[in-house]
């Protein structure tokens, strides 16, 4: 990713992504709670919800993070996973297709994506209403 400064020229900036298995009819606002409870290292014990598990599987069998080889996304490996979370700090030179997986991966997988750069929160492409 790039991001225009001040004077017109492009700099590299890293970008981070979160998918959050939470429970049917979630809000926005939900997710942020839950995104602060991790923040603050409070994550409940419980069981991985396979949502969860499958994005994992899914995401670093295209993009390994144990151990994270030559041309890599990701800044930060290997990635934070938690029962019902996983959180992704992206290389600033990733490519667009990386986001694009990211995004299906979620989909498929019935995961919100919960975007930190701005607090914004997207319900993924299968749960969007028509």
């Amino acid at each position: 990713m790039t991001a225009r400064s001040g004077d017109g020229t492009l700099s590299a900036v890293s970008f981070d992504l979160s998918v959050w298995a939470l429970p049917p009819g979630a809000t926005p606002d939900d997710v942020r709670a839950a995104v602060q409870r991790c923040r603050e290292g409070r994550h409940g014990e419980r069981h991985p919800d396979p949502r969860v598990v499958g994005f994992y599987r899914a995401i670093t069998g295209a993009y390994p993070d144990r151990p994270a080889g030559p041309g890599s996304p990701w800044e930060v490996a290997p990635l934070h996973t938690a029962a019902d979370h996983v959180a992704m700090h992206l290389l600033p030179t990733c490519e667009d297709q990386v986001l694009l997986d990211i995004e299906r991966l979620a989909g498929e997988h019935d995961l919100m994506l919960f975007d930190p750069q701005d607090g914004s929160v997207y319900a993924p492409p299968a749960r969007v209403a028509p």
